[in-house]
């Protein structure tokens, strides 16, 4: 499974292999010999500056000089703090080293080709300053090379924070599981190519730690994955409703409806006022229209119980019929996906909508805000004051009791239950009109195939991210859908099975 571990997740699993009788100093040498090797394998042997802390990052970059010395290159140590200060294993390390220790100033990577960061590691908990700052900003702004141990000095683990400055790193490698820093903005931009090594830590100790972040990808969610069968047929596969706007607001529920019918949903239908459905018709051909009024003919649409999911918000508009509509999809027995103006409809009084979530704990419910209508929702859970993005959209998934996908460049799915996961595959490409229409519609459909909901929102995401990568420069929405058999005959063939997310060491 990609768990990613936290901060204190990481020590609570290098604790457990040291009690599991690995000594530390062998991890710790794991650990440097895994970066001397990838510096090895991706650097002709050059001036190298290795810059150490006072902890245990500290020591595995002693160990890193070490090894690349008896490799022959030519590398010079620095060390922030005294030699007389380091502990345990990083002592240990320092006493194997048999070169110079000097001090670490911004003079430190004069003619240097190569600069290892060892300075500090993921655990950083206020802002860099000092020496250490103003070294950063040279090597960032002189443009050399830089390999990171862990994380680059000044990322938070955590959160991907830069606290202060960082390193703006070529490579990273870290150890044993990748850290939510590891993928999430500003510290993902901050790491380059990113390597994890096992360095001796027994999977085991993930069994005490129980981690709850994964990294997204289909070895989170394949399992779950409704794969067609042989013997199935179009009503095994679900059948999706997306409620759309009047006669001049209909594209985006047509860009959802057509990407849930090609995500696999066995059957779809848009649901439009009546003065909108000759609008759909001209544009719709396998997608079925039914004509509602209001929220009790939409209700009446929706109580035959075949139609089991429904995407509601895309195009639908903010007037005074918006909420009843989305608290009549919420009273029905479908899946729901609540998107766009379903959300915004709701901004002067979000706890009206959490209470008709709650008003049904037994049926699927996924929010998918961008930033601006997470703030409507959750205006107390802003970056300021509820830390990482992980833990905010943790702590919405709990009081809106539903799925909530805060959508960004590094989207983060997190379920009441305090699961999360961070999507890593999505590029800039995406970020086009109607994109999120299409991606409400991809996760309506896997709600229509019965997956679980805090899966089917991880695997819609991921496809998503797929149907871009596939595309490239120049995507408009209306392509996203036509990629996608492409993407998921890979899926189906298992082409991704098994592939490690990050290159393994």
């Amino acid at each position: 499974m990609p768990e990613l571990l936290s901060v204190a997740e990481m020590g609570e699993a290098d604790r457990l292999a040291i009690a599991g009788g690995i000594p530390g100093i062998t991890l710790m040498e794991n650990a440097g010999r895994a970066v001397a090797a990838a510096i090895i394998a991706r650097f002709a042997p050059c001036e190298t500056a290795v810059l150490c802390g006072p902890g245990n990052n500290g020591g595995d970059g002693f160990v890193v000089a070490r090894l690349l010395a008896e490799q022959g290159w030519p590398v010079r140590l620095w060390l922030l703090g005294e030699r007389g200060m380091l502990k345990g294993d990083a002592a240990s390390a320092a006493v194997a080293w048999f070169g110079d220790v000097l001090p670490l100033r911004p003079e430190s990577i004069a003619g240097a080709g190569l600069i290892v960061d060892a300075i500090f590691g993921a655990g950083l908990s206020r802002p860099v300053e000092g020496v250490a700052a103003e070294l950063i900003g040279r090597v960032n702004r002189e443009g050399i090379p830089v390999v990171a141990v862990d994380v680059p000095s000044g990322v938070d683990g955590d959160s991907g924070a830069v606290r202060g400055t960082s390193f703006e790193a070529a490579l990273t490698v870290s150890f044993f599981r990748p850290k939510p820093g590891h993928y999430l903005y500003p510290g993902r931009a901050r790491c380059g190519e990113l390597v994890i090594a096992g360095i001796g830590t027994p999977p085991a100790v993930l069994e005490t730690i129980q981690p709850q972040a994964f990294l997204n990808g289909p070895s989170l969610w394949g399992s779950h994955f409704p794969h067609m069968k042989l013997a199935g047929h179009k009503y095994d596969r679900g059948h999706a409703v997306v409620v759309s706007g009047g006669p001049t607001s209909t594209g985006a529920a047509r860009l959802g409806a057509r990407a849930a019918l090609r995500t696999g949903a066995g059957l779809v239908t848009v649901a439009s006022p009546p003065e909108a459905v000759l609008v759909n018709a001209a544009h719709l051909t396998a997608i079925m229209l039914k004509s509602f009024r209001g929220p009790e003919g939409l209700a009446g649409i929706l109580a035959d119980r075949r139609l089991n999911a429904c995407l509601i918000g895309p195009g639908l508009g903010l007037g005074e019929g918006t909420r009843p509509l989305v608290r009549a999809v919420l009273a029905s027995g479908a899946a729901c996906v609540l998107d766009a103006d379903a959300l915004t409809a709701h901004a002067d009084a979000p706890p009206v909508l959490f209470d008709e979530i709650g008003a049904n704990p037994g049926r699927p419910v996924v929010l998918t805000p961008h930033e601006g209508e997470f703030r409507r929702l959750f205006p107390d859970l802003g970056p300021d004051q509820a830390g990482s993005k992980p833990a905010r959209a943790r702590a919405a998934a709990a009081r809106s009791g539903a799925i909530v996908l805060l959508k960004g460049a590094d989207s983060v799915i997190a379920a009441p239950d305090g699961r999360i996961a961070i999507n890593a595959n999505a590029g800039p490409q995406l970020g086009t009109a109607g994109s999120g229409d299409v991606l409400g519609g991809i996760i309506a459909g896997l709600l229509a195939r019965g997956m679980e909901p805090f899966m089917a929102a991880a695997c819609g995401v991921w496809l998503h991210g797929e149907l871009g990568n596939a595309l490239g420069t120049g995507l408009i929405a209306e392509d996203l859908p036509e990629a996608m058999p492409g993407v998921l005959k890979r899926l189906d063939q298992s082409s991704f099975a098994g592939v490690p997310p990050i290159p393994l060491i």
